[in-house]
């Protein structure tokens, strides 16, 4: 028997091994496509032009290979993979300008970032690195933030306490060790966790590559969790293993504190997806060059240039199907009626719920294997924003290119559920975690693009339930109870930042902020959720991951973006990523390795 197990075994790990670097299919990282560094464009009109191309069904290209609906970073990102192998591709975004999350606005002359505050992993040669200068030819700049790129403040004024967090392997737990001595062995236990979950995030991307019988059989006869710690981490929560390394509250907050880049308090948060957010600012902290809006401004050009286009007031309202249930193209509303536009594939980033309870047909939505994939996903928590405008410079205002994350006290759970669970009216006045950022310090280029002022992004949660009844209000002119609930909020959060910032109290000049219903209106989240769907535990458990995957169960039909695979800038890349393997038949996460490491080899020879 025991022979017999081990023959199936061998085989199938034979399979699995062949199937994973198997390369069938068309290769988008097959050169490097780098080109010369070519002048920031700080003018609004020229990168307009490229940001802000109005649908019309003239626009349309001709013989389209797909159609991408949404223009964040995990539909521009596929359709610029698709783009470098030859496919013409039709991304269609609701809002104005494209970019998703990657967008900016601007308001008395003060630009803000919607979505990017910091990423991480950006080393050269790394793989990310290298991923994101061949989806930009290398016109994308980063620029290094700080170190210490964030610092942790918990605690009233009367009792405040800092943190800083530096970057570097080995720095990151030397500095927490002369914050709290006699914590080493904790900090070494948290950091081997960290780094053993953290590497293991492979076999999700292996999960939703290998045909769906071979995953769910890996999942099912337990083989998935053996196959990787990532897994066997992921049903623990965040609480559960801080509480088991050390009874130090602070430092168990410290360990905790970066929660907010990814939307679940500790008590509900998987240590598995921390972990990756951990281990992914470990090596530093970066911001673009020029802005956010520098992102889809270096991209688009690619998908033009293989004869697709990148169109914005082009709302979705439906895909559309032939008898067999095929996906065939979609509805877009142009004023009252329909325009409809057709491909061989269609490929949706306006996450799960928008694509399956929005845009398919009743009768499909209502299909056993639609409503399993629902089910298995819910919404995740609204997202608030709050957009300060302030008049000098960032030397005469003490803004730095760096982070702050702050905390009322360091029972960072019972914190966030009484402030969930409360009434929003007190709720508003009591903001237990607010994340503080300056786009305008970390942007070496903001002072020859607006000299003189300053911004702050800050960032928090907030129940979409809070605020829905004005949901269907007029967005730039909703009701008076609307506007003093989002005051509350705005005075609350400024009375905060005065603290750390002392010098900005009289020079504010503008201030806004973005809720919930302001996500649904701008970027289609149905709760308001920056996140995408929830990111709980349920989220990482081998099951789901084999089950919500690119291909949907409707032939031609298939999903990019944060769903697919993770939240955030880099979660959203890799979920194009793996969308991407599976339309080329090739595993394109191994591409972007093998491209990084020819790079560096390369490189390496011209040093010596």
């Amino acid at each position: 028997m025991w022979i017999t197990v081990g023959i199936i075994a061998a085989a199938l790990v034979a399979f699995v091994l062949k199937y994973v670097f198997s390369t069938s299919g068309p290769n988008p990282f097959d050169k490097d496509t780098r080109e010369p560094l070519k002048p920031l464009v700080n003018d609004h009109k020229v990168k307009n032009k490229v940001l802000k191309q109005g649908f019309l069904a003239s626009k349309v290209p001709e013989n389209l290979d797909a159609i991408v609906i949404g223009s964040g970073i995990g539909g521009l990102g596929l359709a610029v993979l698709l783009a470098k192998v030859g496919k013409r591709v039709l991304v269609l975004e609701q809002h104005d300008r494209a970019g998703g999350c990657c967008h900016t606005f601007t308001e008395k002359g003060f630009e803000f970032d919607v979505g990017i505050h910091y990423i991480g992993d950006l080393l050269e040669h790394k793989p990310f690195r290298c991923m994101l200068d061949q989806l930009t030819n290398g016109q994308l700049q980063w620029e290094p933030l700080n170190n210490p790129y964030d610092t942790v403040v918990i605690g009233p004024p009367e009792n405040r306490r800092t943190y800083p967090i530096y970057s570097g392997r080995d720095r990151f737990p030397q500095e927490l060790k002369k914050c709290f001595p006699g914590e080493e062995k904790a900090i070494d236990e948290y950091m081997r966790l960290v780094k053993r979950a953290g590497r293991g995030v492979w076999a999700v991307a292996v999960l939703k590559y290998l045909p769906a019988p071979v995953a769910k059989f890996l999942v099912y006869s337990g083989l998935a969790k053996r196959m990787s710690f990532f897994f066997r981490m992921a049903s623990r929560s965040l609480t559960d293993v801080v509480n088991g390394l050390t009874d130090n509250k602070d430092l168990r907050a410290v360990f905790c504190y970066i929660f907010g880049t990814y939307g679940n308090m500790p008590k509900e948060s998987s240590f598995s997806m921390h972990s990756l957010l951990v281990c992914h600012y470990l090596h530093g902290a970066w911001y673009p060059k020029g802005g956010a809006s520098e992102i889809a401004y270096h991209m688009i050009p690619i998908i033009e240039k293989a004869g697709g286009a990148v169109l914005v007031r082009a709302p979705v309202n439906r895909i559309l199907f032939n008898e067999a249930n095929e996906a065939i193209g979609v509805s877009v509303l142009k004023g009252k009626e329909e325009v409809h536009v057709h491909a061989p594939m269609v490929i949706s980033n306006a996450g799960i719920f928008n694509t399956y309870q929005k845009l398919l047909p009743k009768e499909l939505q209502a299909r056993p294997d639609i409503q399993t994939h629902l089910n298995m996903m819910k919404n995740g928590e609204g997202g608030l924003s709050i957009f300060l405008g302030i008049n000098g410079t960032k030397e005469e205002l003490g803004l730095k290119a760096d982070n702050y994350w702050i905390f009322t006290e360091n029972n960072l759970d019972e914190l966030c559920t009484e402030y969930l669970e409360g009434k929003r009216e007190e709720s508003a006045k009591h903001i237990p975690l607010l994340f503080v950022a300056s786009p305008s310090a970390k942007d070496p280029t903001w002072e020859e693009r607006s000299p003189g002022k300053s911004t702050l992004s800050l960032v928090s949660f907030a129940k979409y339930e809070w605020f829905e009844e004005w949901k269907d209000d007029k967005v730039t002119n909703r009701s008076p109870d609307y506007k003093e609930l989002k005051e509350t909020f705005i005075q609350t959060v400024v009375d905060v930042v005065v603290q750390i910032y002392p010098k900005i109290k009289d020079r504010i000049e503008y201030v806004d902020a973005g809720t919930p219903i302001t996500n649904q209106y701008y970027i289609g989240a149905p709760k308001g959720e920056i996140y995408g769907a929830d990111h709980g535990m349920a989220r990482f458990s081998p099951e789901l991951n084999a089950t919500i995957r690119p291909q949907t169960p409707l032939k031609n039909l298939y999903l990019t973006g944060q769903d697919v695979f993770l939240c955030g800038f880099a979660g959203a890349l890799a979920g194009a990523l793996t969308c991407g393997s599976t339309l080329l038949n090739r595993n394109l996460h191994l591409d972007a390795i093998a491209l990084a490491k020819k790079m560096k080899y390369i490189n390496t020879k011209k040093d010596q």
